[in-house]
């Protein structure tokens, strides 16, 4: 069985999907204030990262765990409503560049898998 990460495009994809992704989450009032002080190349390339290593591609992540790599904006409010709203953006990043309605349950459901962690709980 191939990896959704493969079976979302790879990493070529994956980069598409995350610019994309984070040119919603920017312009989005909800959630664009915990990026404010963010280097968002960084943040950009660091995503891609994490992303390509969750969907079953090669592991190039270096980043801290998601627990700890959230605890600051969980301490200034993250909520369920918050990363619902990150959900959908991804989800309708991935719409946008034409991935199929099974894959983007596929990433949703990965997601679900570590909203505990990354809201801190």
């Amino acid at each position: 069985m191939s990896t959704l990460f493969s079976r979302l495009g790879g990493s070529a994809a994956i980069d598409a999907a995350v610019d994309l992704f984070y040119d919603r989450v920017l312009a989005d009032e909800r959630i664009r204030h915990f990026f404010a002080e963010t280097d968002m190349a960084r943040q950009r390339a660091h995503q891609k990262a994490f992303l390509t290593v969750a969907f079953g591609g090669p592991h190039a992540y270096r980043g801290r765990d998601l627990r700890s790599g959230h605890a600051h904006p969980v301490a200034e409010g993250l909520n369920d409503s918050h990363y619902d709203a990150v959900v959908e953006h991804l989800a309708g990043a991935l719409a946008t560049l034409g991935v199929e309605a099974a894959l983007i349950r596929e990433v949703a459901a990965v997601a679900e898998v570590v909203r505990d962690d990354v809201l801190g709980r």
